[in-house]
């Protein structure tokens, strides 16, 4: 059975169709101009922004005209990242979606139900003509998942909606009104190198098997970080084999949790059997310290052949593993006012060291100004110490919760009528383009919501397909109640 045999089938034919065009972030104009194309081959009028996001309207269900506007939102780039030996190229291969015991995921890559399913689902309420609505705009954003420059650069003065259904979270039977705000932190050095003393021998170093995941989801699940277990382990090498480091890379985005690292050490020959001894034991270390956490952990140290005259000096050596150690990672502060909800925290997410240069990539998240402030102001104390260079970007607001909200309250009738029982309200520790929007459109009434999306930002993502009919019956039902102007 195909993805585009589900329920509801216009739903899932669109997302099977997205997922034949390639869309990492920033590479995600053919699905948009698929998307134009389309939009207008069935009369609907289409503009793009600025920025090149795509907005496309749809007339009002007849009879319906003098309800308030909706605007459908979503983002049309997804995360790439796959399992190691799996060859996919995320810039021409297609995604290739299964069936497994209730779940759509991929072939050893993401899936891109993170935002695809959303976006499918404006795409299959543009395309029909049973389901019922008042005046109707849908927002395709740009770049979400790699700084929100589509949110950022949204253009005031287009969009017409009174409410905003935003269709980017992953927790069926939940409504969001509120999310972090967040800020990237890049950290660099130029480092030194120096020959390689006599006999030495050099190894790979290889931490693979986390799960990963959405370093706002997922973490507060206090997965492995591979950059900072790998981190620990060339720690102890230093001195107990003066170790020599020559290279090491790890994680591959700032918003996802580092799933594997790799590093190049260089061991005294006299001490290679020791060093075999030390890595066995340190992987059991891990094993047993994270348990069921990461059931799949693997380290590895492969002996390489070849010609290696140098590595870092051995004072930078020490400095760039001293630094990963101590920048922080994970949850900093849980929100006193929210019950399990995590107010601050960093991701250490991408790190890259060679023989000439250091750089660490950070993204830190809050769902206020002074934890993100404080947080930020720690990290460039690290970097001081260190003689670091340090700059931020990508700053974002986060989504200030309005309890009052119309959006709110249309999405808890609709819900409570439905299912018998309210939904829960909360608020997201990720990001949500929500409140750049609201930046640019702040009469907008805003709420977010979604069906049941596992392993986000990982090649474990997951969607659940029987959330997925439920979600597009609770859509499709608050557009037919929406209320008059």
């Amino acid at each position: 059975m195909s993805i585009d045999q589900l329920s509801p089938s216009d739903l899932w034919q669109h997302f099977a169709r997205i997922c034949q065009f390639p869309r990492p972030s920033k590479h995600e104009t053919a699905l948009r101009n698929h998307i134009e194309a389309w939009a207008q081959a069935r009369g609907l009028v289409t503009r793009l922004d600025q920025v090149g996001n795509l907005i496309i309207r749809k007339p009002a269900t007849a009879g319906l005209a003098d309800r308030q506007g909706v605007v459908l939102q979503a983002h049309l780039d997804m995360v790439t990242l796959k399992n190691e030996g799996t060859e996919h190229d995320f810039l021409t291969d297609p995604i290739i979606p299964q069936i497994n015991d209730g779940w759509v995921l991929a072939q050893g890559t993401t899936l891109g139900a993170d935002n695809g399913i959303g976006v499918a689902a404006a795409l299959a309420v543009l395309g029909s003509r049973d389901v019922v609505h008042g005046p109707l705009e849908v927002l395709f954003t740009l770049d979400e998942e790699a700084g929100m420059s589509g949110a950022q650069g949204l253009e005031g003065g287009l969009l017409e909606g009174q409410l905003l259904l935003n269709l980017d979270t992953e927790d069926w039977g939940e409504v969001y009104v509120g999310c972090a705000g967040g800020i990237d932190i890049t950290i660099s050095r130029v480092l030194h190198h120096e020959p390689l003393p006599a006999a030495y021998m050099v190894y790979e170093l290889a931490l693979t098997g986390l799960k990963g995941g959405h370093s706002g989801v997922d973490i507060h699940l206090e997965r492995g970080n591979a950059i900072k277990l790998l981190s620990s382990m060339i720690s102890e090498a230093i001195p107990r084999f003066d170790a020599r480091l020559l290279s090491l890379k790890g994680g591959s985005l700032r918003n996802a949790l580092p799933r594997e690292a790799y590093a190049k050490i260089a061991i005294p020959m006299c001490d290679l059997e020791c060093f075999s001894s030390f890595v066995s034991d340190f992987k059991i270390q891990m094993q047993t310290a994270l348990g069921d956490k990461e059931p799949k952990l693997d380290l590895r140290a492969m002996p390489q052949t070849g010609s290696y005259p140098g590595s870092l000096s051995v004072s930078d050596t020490r400095l760039v593993i001293d630094a990963l150690l101590a920048l922080p990672h994970g949850v900093r502060r849980w929100s006193p006012l929210m019950a399990d909800v995590v107010e601050t925290s960093n991701n250490l997410g991408v790190v890259t060291i060679d023989e000439r240069r250091f750089e660490a990539v950070l993204m830190l998240r809050s769902l206020t100004e002074q934890g993100l402030s404080e947080l930020k102001t720690s990290i460039e104390a690290i970097a001081r110490l260190g003689q670091f260079n340090c700059e931020s970007s990508g700053a974002y607001p986060g989504w200030t919760p309005d309890l009052d909200s119309a959006a709110l309250k249309l999405l808890q009738d609709v819900y409570q009528q439905l299912y018998g029982h309210p939904p829960a309200v909360k608020v997201i520790h990720a990001g949500l383009e929500c409140g750049l929007i609201g930046r640019a459109y702040p009469e907008l009434a805003m709420v977010s919501f979604g069906p049941t999306i596992r392993g986000a930002h990982s090649p474990d993502e997951r969607v659940e397909i029987s959330t997925v009919d439920h979600f597009w019956q609770l859509l499709c039902s608050a557009l037919a109640a929406v209320p008059l102007r």
